[in-house]
């Protein structure tokens, strides 16, 4: 067993994972160090070396990740999917988002909307780019936006009154005080993306799965579907 567990983990999980792990390294003496970043960053990272005894990312690249033979057979397992959606910053009127039309206006009347940034991988700000070409507002848009490196990131840029919205998945505005979850994405705009974990060739493999056992269990189900990963 490696003195400290390593994961390294997408920003959809932060919260769930702030409130579980930390439990269970108390529970079983474990010493866990975690890092925190977008999907897309952390496959980089770890096709480029990077030793983690958990991986937790978007279940599509945990899936082609797996075919490479990168992970230890069987071992990757799903926590729940995350939905992108909109948040303001607490005291703000709630904008009405519940058809395409009416998401339509918001963004286009808001002064400033925030993102992950597509540059550094966020799996949502690269969608919503596409979506804002889709919906045929992306140069009217352009001025407005703001970037973050993930989706915290986002959140603090609302909280702080950067941005008037922020647009990543909603697990991610959870738990930053200040910021009120609007909603999702109207239905013909959704994004819903699987986030799971695996353990790497090479990982302390005994404490890493006892670790996704504990996150898939019924404790980590209810904590992670709080957080709005169903």
């Amino acid at each position: 067993m490696s003195a400290t567990l390593k994961i390294i983990a997408a920003g959809a999980t932060e919260g769930p994972l702030h409130e579980l792990v930390p439990e269970f390294g108390r529970q079983n003496g474990i010493a866990i160090e975690m890092s925190f970043s977008t999907a897309g960053a952390l496959k980089d990272r770890f096709v480029g070396g990077e030793k983690a005894d958990v991986i937790a990312v978007s279940t599509p690249i945990l899936e082609a990740l797996g075919k490479e033979g990168r992970f230890v057979p069987g071992s990757i397992v799903e926590f729940g999917r995350a939905s992108c959606g909109v948040a303001i910053r607490d005291g703000f009127l709630m904008p009405d988002i519940s058809t395409p039309e009416k998401f339509k206006r918001t963004l286009l009347a808001a002064r400033s909307v925030a993102q992950t940034d597509p540059a550094k991988g966020g799996t949502s700000g690269l969608y919503f780019v596409k979506l804002m070409e889709r919906m045929g507002i992306a140069a009217e848009m352009k001025d407005k936006m703001k970037y973050g490196n993930a989706g915290r990131d986002v959140g603090a840029l609302v909280q702080q009154g950067y941005a008037e919205l922020g647009d990543t998945f909603t697990s991610e505005f959870v738990p930053i005080p200040g910021v009120r979850v609007v909603g999702n994405f109207p239905k013909e705009y959704e994004f819903v993306n699987g986030y799971g974990g695996a353990i790497p060739v090479g990982a302390a493999v005994e404490p890493a799965k006892k670790l996704l056992a504990f996150l898939t269990g019924a404790e980590g189900k209810a904590t992670f579907k709080r957080y709005g990963l169903e």
